[in-house]
C-alpha cells in the first residue's frame, strides 16, 4: 500500500490547526472554492492543513502557501460514482475493507498532526473523516456542496447521508439554501437541530475587475464554462447557439471546460450534435482551463444551463464578478444569487429556446446587457465575496473551539 506522503509540520500553539480535507485534487467547483477559502483564511488565528485523497492540480496550487499532505485511497474507493452507489456496492465486502483501513490510517493522521478540527469538503470525506473523527474524538465541519437530493444522488445514499447528517457531525455548512433545505428534509426546524449553517461560496472579486472593464469589439462571444457532463446541460448549449446564428450570424459560442469522472461520451455526443446543426465554424470547444478567469473575461455572454437543480453556482458568482451578463437556469442555489431581470437573467432547466431567446436579448440590446452585467457585479461585490466567506467559516471555527474548550 503507498505510504502517506509527509510535508514538514511547523506548529504554534497561539492558533487552531485545522484539517481541511478533500478526496480529489482535480480542479472542479467544490475543489475550487475550497483553494479560494484557504487562501483567505487569516494566519493570525487558524494554522490551515490540507489532506488530498490523491495527487494533483489542487495540491500543485496549494503547496506554495500551506502544508499539503497526500493520503492515497485505493482506487475501489476514488473511482466510486455517485450514479454507481447503491445498495450493491456499499455492501461490498472488498470495498468494504478498503475504507476501514484508510479511516483507520487518517485516524493515526489526525492524532500525529496534533489536528483540532476537522473540515470536510465533499460527500466522501464526510463520511470518511466521519468515522475517523469518532475514534479520535475531534470536532467536525462539514461542507456539503451537493443536494442531497433523489435527482442528484441514488435514492438509498441520499436517504443514508440525510440519517448520517443527524449524528456524525459537529456542524454543517451548507454552500445554499437549496442545499440546506434537501440535507433538513424540508422542516425550517431542522436548521437549529443539526447546525447546519448557509455559508454561500464567494470569489475574489479583485481577480475579476480588469474583466468588468473590458469593452467588447468585433463578433459577439457566448460561452458555457465547467466540466463536461450531461447534467451541466452544454447540449441545451448548443440547441440554442443554433437558434442564435439564425438571427446573429457573426456570433461565436465557446464551451470551456472538459469531460471529467469518466465522462467522455457525453462529450463526443456534444461534438456529434455541433456537426449535425453544422456548428463547426461558430462552436469552440476549448478543453480544460485553469485561469477561468481569463476566459469568462473573453466572453460578452456567460451562459449557465444546467438540467439539474445546481446547488450553488460557482461559475455563475464569478461572471458576475467578471461583469458579463449571465442567463441561468431557474432552479436551485441559482436563484439565491440572481435576480432575474435585475442582476441576469433566469430561464427554465432544459429549455433551449429559452436560453436562444434570452442571448438574443442580450445581444440586441448592449445597453440593457451592460446595465444588468453592472447590478450583478455590485451584488457579488455585496453578498459574495471570498472575504465574506472566509470570515463566516472562521466565526464557525472559533464556536467550535469555544464549545469543545469550553
Amino acid at each position: 500500500m503507498t505510504m502517506l506522503k509527509r510535508a514538514r509540520v511547523v506548529q504554534d500553539s497561539s492558533r487552531t490547526r485545522v484539517l481541511l480535507f478533500d478526496h480529489v485534487a482535480t480542479l472542479s467547483g467544490g475543489e475550487i472554492a475550497l483553494f479560494n477559502l484557504i487562501s483567505h483564511l487569516d494566519r493570525n488565528q487558524f494554522d490551515p492543513v490540507v489532506l488530498l485523497g490523491e495527487e494533483g492540480p489542487l495540491a500543485t496550487k496549494l503547496r506554495p502557501f500551506v502544508e499539503v499532505h497526500i493520503l492515497p485511497m485505493h482506487d475501489d474507493i476514488s473511482r466510486a460514482r455517485k450514479d454507481s452507489l447503491g445498495r450493491s456496492s456499499l455492501m461490498k465486502v472488498k470495498v468494504a475493507y478498503f475504507i476501514a483501513v484508510y479511516i483507520r490510517r487518517l485516524a493515526r493522521f489526525l492524532r500525529t498532526q496534533k489536528i483540532e478540527i476537522v473540515h470536510s469538503n465533499s460527500l466522501k470525506s464526510d463520511v470518511l473523516a466521519g468515522f475517523a473523527c469518532r475514534i479520535t474524538r475531534t470536532p467536525l465541519i462539514w461542507h456539503v456542496r451537493d443536494r442531497i437530493a433523489e435527482d442528484y444522488l441514488p435514492s438509498v445514499v441520499a436517504k443514508i447521508f440525510r440519517r448520517l447528517t443527524r449524528w456524525v457531525p459537529d456542524y454543517v455548512i451548507a454552500n445554499s439554501h437549496a442545499t440546506a433545505d434537501t440535507l433538513a428534509w424540508g422542516r425550517p426546524s431542522d436548521y437549529e437541530s443539526r447546525r447546519i449553517n448557509v455559508i454561500h461560496d464567494g470569489t475574489d472579486t479583485a481577480k475579476f475587475a480588469p474583466c468588468a472593464e473590458r469593452c467588447t469589439e468585433g463578433r459577439s462571444v457566448v460561452g458555457i464554462v465547467g466540466r463536461i457532463s450531461p447534467w451541466k446541460g452544454q447540449d441545451v448549449f448548443l440547441r440554442a447557439a443554433y437558434q442564435v446564428i439564425q438571427k446573429h450570424p457573426t456570433t461565436r459560442f465557446r464551451i470551456i471546460g472538459s469531460a471529467m469522472f469518466g465522462e467522455t461520451q457525453y462529450e463526443a455526443d456534444l461534438r456529434r450534435i455541433c456537426s449535425e446543426l453544422e456548428l463547426q465554424n461558430a462552436v469552440e470547444f476549448t478543453g480544460f482551463c485553469e485561469d477561468t478567469a481569463s476566459a469568462i473575461c473573453e466572453l460578452d455572454v456567460l451562459v449557465h444551463a444546467s438540467t439539474c437543480p445546481e446547488p450553488f453556482g460557482q461559475v455563475i458568482i464569478e461572471g458576475m464578478a467578471a461583469g458579463k451578463p449571465v442567463i441561468a437556469s431557474r432552479a436551485g442555489g441559482v436563484m439565491e444569487i440572481v435576480e432575474h431581470g435585475r442582476t441576469g437573467l433566469l430561464v427554465e432547466m432544459g429549455d433551449a429556446n429559452g436560453v436562444a431567446n434570452a442571448i438574443s436579448q442580450l445581444l440586441s440590446d448592449p445597453a440593457a446587457a451592460g446595465k444588468l452585467a453592472k447590478q450583478g457585479r455590485e451584488r457579488i461585490l455585496e453578498h459574495f465575496t471570498i472575504q465574506r466567506t472566509a470570515r463566516e467559516v472562521s466565526d464557525l471555527y472559533l464556536h467550535v473551539c469555544a464549545e469543545w474548550n469550553g
